[in-house]
């Protein structure tokens, strides 16, 4: 079983952007991400631990400026919480072993796959290409994953 931790060095790899967006709760402009028009099959992790989040299967275009899931991959790798900043209520997705800011979840996700947005920030992502799942680890997760159209 692997194991996914918050480590000095993984923290000391990040780009400002990427250390601004996980590590201080911060936000990319939208529409600036480099994985929001990613269609490539394969997963996303956490760029911090590493622990698998999200797959291609379940991304699509919500038009919000952010990369948009309809759920994660691993449920126990993804933790919600009640944000009150900025003036309103919503629920910050955090990575459970890395305690990474990734971004919100929303109640308006399309109806027929279960009804949630998962609103998540490029810069706290790391994209594995289905052809390197299983060399880097992640190999269990494989028939999760299909071509995106």
């Amino acid at each position: 079983m692997p194991t996914y931790e918050k480590t000095e060095a993984a923290i000391a790899r990040l780009s400002p952007e990427e250390f601004r967006v996980t590590q201080q709760d911060g936000t990319e402009r939208p529409g600036t991400g480099a994985l929001l028009g990613n269609k490539e099959p394969g997963i996303y992790v956490d760029i911090v631990s590493g622990e698998p989040l999200f797959a291609s299967a379940d991304k699509y275009e919500s038009g919000c400026g952010w990369p948009s899931f309809t759920k994660p991959i691993e449920p126990a790798h993804v933790t919600e919480l009640r944000d009150a900043s900025l003036g309103m209520v919503r629920t910050e997705v955090r990575s459970t072993h890395g305690d990474s800011h990734l971004g919100h979840v929303f109640p308006d996700g399309p109806a027929d796959r279960g009804g949630l947005r998962y609103c998540i920030n490029s810069a706290s992502l790391r994209f594995v290409h289905r052809d390197d799942m299983a060399a880097e680890g992640y190999g269990d997760y494989i028939e999760q994953v299909e071509d995106v159209a």
